[in-house]
């Protein structure tokens, strides 16, 4: 992974490149000063992962990752405030670290990196629109499209409900809706989206498939209308 320092303590950043050191798959790119500089080192060269100080001049950590987007790194706050936490997780970054960083916590986070560049990587594949391939306890595992019954996002996971169970993935709802084929999958709420063919029956905004409730958003109530073919 190649990562990026972001710090304005130069002694920070030599402490934290000296962290970055014992782990063999991290590569440092670039070390900036303030949060403008890091914008302009990522428009310039592909990063992977962030460990980013919240407060420095001109542009906060926080401020940094609100205007990166949702195609953003991975991001580890770096800081001797714990006051900001609340804000950060808010943001859905990896980890939290609290400045001096010891070894043993700074390779926890590593962990938590890793799952998440590895479930980044390789995502939720699709093979002619029959299946998807999803990340369970590490293990890659086929689950047939035709299964799905509908999908519920939950902070940074999404459960994929079937028949019998479900399975969380860690991702984001829209990376589903987009590699999911739209004929058959429909975003009805910010947090859901069904397989239009599992639909039972729509009642007071509420769809229910196998026996749960799914609400409709009003915002989507027009579209759903429209791909259920009301006669």
């Amino acid at each position: 992974m190649n990562c990026l320092i972001i710090d304005d303590n130069k002694m920070a950043r030599t402490a934290m490149k000296q962290l970055i050191s014992r782990v063999e798959d991290l590569t440092v790119v670039a070390e900036c000063s303030n949060g403008m500089e890091a914008y302009n080192q990522m428009n310039s060269q592909a990063v992977d992962l962030l460990f980013l100080d919240i407060e420095m001049p001109e542009m906060t950590g926080l401020e940094l990752t609100r205007n990166l987007g949702e195609k953003r790194p991975i991001i580890v706050f770096t800081t001797s405030k714990k006051e900001y936490a609340v804000d950060a997780f808010e943001l859905n970054v990896a980890d939290y670290l609290i400045k001096p960083v010891t070894i043993p916590r700074f390779l926890l986070a590593m962990e938590k990196v890793r799952e998440i560049y590895d479930s980044n990587k390789v995502g939720v594949s699709i093979e002619e629109k029959e299946f998807v391939f999803i990340r369970d306890n590490g293990i890659l595992k086929r689950l047939l499209i035709e299964d799905i019954h509908f999908m519920e996002a939950m902070g940074d996971y999404v459960k994929v409900f079937t028949q019998q169970k479900f399975h969380a993935i860690h991702t984001t709802l829209r990376n589903v809706e987009e590699k999911l084929p739209s004929n058959k999958f429909l975003r009805v709420h910010r947090s859901y989206i069904v397989a239009l063919n599992k639909i039972e029956k729509v009642e007071d905004g509420v769809i229910i498939i196998n026996n749960n409730p799914v609400p409709v958003a009003d915002a989507y109530r027009s579209t759903l209308n429209k791909r259920l073919n009301i006669l």
